[in-house]
Formats: C-alpha cells, sequence, structure tokens
C-alpha cells in the first residue's frame, strides 16, 4: 500500500473516531466533533481523488450500433 492510500486511510479511521467521541460525550466539545468531521471529509475526498471517472474511458460500441441494417 502506498503512503498516500495509508494517509487517506489513517485521516478516515482517525477522524470517524473522534466525531464519534466528540458526539457520545453528554456535553458535545464542538470543536472536537468539527476536526473529526473534517478530518473524516478530508480522508474522504483525497480517496476519491484517486478513483478513475467512469467517463474518461472511451466508450465501446454496443452491438445495435454495429449491426447492419437489412434494407429488403
Amino acid at each position: 500500500m502506498s503512503i498516500s492510500r495509508t494517509i487517506n486511510f489513517v485521516c478516515i479511521v482517525v477522524g470517524g473516531m473522534i466525531a464519534i467521541y466528540a458526539q457520545a460525550e453528554a456535553r458535545q466539545n464542538t470543536y472536537l466533533l468539527i476536526g473529526g468531521i473534517v478530518l473524516l471529509m478530508l480522508g474522504v475526498y483525497r480517496t476519491s481523488r484517486n478513483i478513475p471517472s467512469k467517463y474518461d474511458k472511451q466508450e465501446e460500441e454496443t452491438f445495435s450500433e454495429n449491426e447492419e441494417l437489412d434494407e429488403d
């Protein structure tokens, strides 16, 4: 696993744990909750940035486009 993927994974896990911990207390620490959510979203953003778009690929022709028309 590359270092970038490891950093993304750690950001997601630590951010989620911080957000859950801040939410679980009787008196919520708002800054801790915001920090956890920001860290979580940073990890998700960095991960999604590396996933290629399905629209970047050249579209394959379908069978109906290749089928020749019979003109009788």
